[in-house]
């Protein structure tokens, strides 16, 4: 009976780490959720990168080695 009771009084401190736990990792899915994104909020930057760009991070890859 004591090792039932200890096991109980375990669980009920726990309870409330368990559920905070728990609703810190709900809350923001439901707050995704409740976001009406629709597609004309993309924002997209068409810039085109210089012919040496890929040399410098070719060489800076290899600096880093």
């Amino acid at each position: 009976m004591a090792i039932s009771v200890s096991r109980l009084a375990n669980v009920m401190r726990l309870l409330p780490r368990v559920a905070i736990l728990a609703m810190a990792m709900w809350l923001p899915l439901m707050a995704m959720d409740g976001v009406r994104a629709g597609s004309d909020n993309i924002i997209v930057d068409n810039q085109r990168m210089s012919s040496g760009a890929g040399l410098v991070l070719m060489v800076s890859l290899q600096r880093a080695r």
